[in-house]
């Protein structure tokens, strides 16, 4: 990954993984090429998008006990998953009546994207959705589940988690919000909003580029062009969500912090123009 320029970060698991990297195409497609050459990796599922600039930093790889933690005993996607639903045929599935939709992303991803009609469970961490299964969700009144995330992940465990509980009909959307934006048109989209991201473009649009959201560093909510026009909007340091909630101890540390980093950013410019400089005289 590093020879060839690519970013990001792969995590690794007795049950699967899983990932996000950026860089040209081609180094993109060798570092697939070279992972598919694993037997156990040889259906790895892609979702592809674009962006202007880095939004990653450095690479890394990571092994883990679990890709992503829900803290709950005996739950294995690879022994018991839901159903998987295509991205075209997932319109007819939650058009349905007789289905609840549920959004297992937390609380601060949904707020600026969801789609139409779904449970928002209001949870700060993944491992927050056992507890709202169990207090929201019935197996003899939600008959049909249908669940999703933002690229398919979460949902391997969050519909595990529901057949072991006692549910039937558990329906998950293949590829995710990712997937599903990048596969149905706009104009029969069902999505409403943007879809948060984990990397330095904070969120994409329904065409899969970057959105205008930035990430507050007060709170790490996403924060909208709407928001960043509000006078409880600071960069680097509160936006309107944590505004009333940080002290004023906080605000003076990430005031200082901003300021160092706005330091830096100059600095890091001034020092590549001068380089160009060097390199055309």
């Amino acid at each position: 990954m590093v020879r060839s320029g690519v970013r990001g970060t792969l995590l690794l698991a007795d049950e699967g993984i899983n990932g996000t990297v950026a860089g040209e195409r081609s180094a993109i497609e060798a570092l697939l090429e070279f992972l598919r050459r694993d037997d156990r990796f040889a259906g790895l599922d892609v979702k592809w998008s674009t962006c202007d600039e880095m939004p990653f930093r450095r690479s890394r790889v990571r092994l883990k006990a679990e890709i992503v933690t829900l803290g709950v005993e005996g739950i294995d996607p690879l022994d018991s998953v839901g159903t998987y639903v295509d991205a075209e045929q997932w319109n007819e599935l939650i058009d349905d009546p007789d289905v609840t939709l549920v959004d297992t992303r937390n609380d601060y991803e949904v707020a600026i994207g969801t789609f139409e009609g779904a449970i928002n469970p209001q949870t700060e961490s993944f491992r927050d959705f056992p507890e709202f299964v169990a207090k929201h969700l019935d197996p003899a009144k939600h008959k049909k589940v249908a669940m999703f995330c933002t690229g398919g992940i979460r949902c391997e465990k969050s519909t595990a988690l529901l057949k072991k509980v006692g549910f039937s009909e558990v329906y998950h959307l293949r590829g995710g919000i990712l997937k599903y934006l990048e596969s149905v048109p706009a104009d029969q989209s069902r999505w409403r909003g943007d879809c948060f991201v984990f990397d330095g473009r904070v969120a994409v649009d329904h065409d899969l580029k970057e959105a205008d959201h930035v990430m507050c560093f007060g709170c790490g909510w996403p924060v909208s062009p709407e928001g960043q026009k509000s006078e409880k909007f600071s960069p680097g340091v509160q936006c309107p969500h944590c505004a009333d909630q940080l002290t004023d101890d906080q605000r003076s540390r990430f005031g200082e912090r901003q300021r160092q980093l706005k330091q830096a950013q100059a600095a890091s410019r001034s020092q590549t123009l001068q380089q160009q400089s060097q390199q055309q005289q």
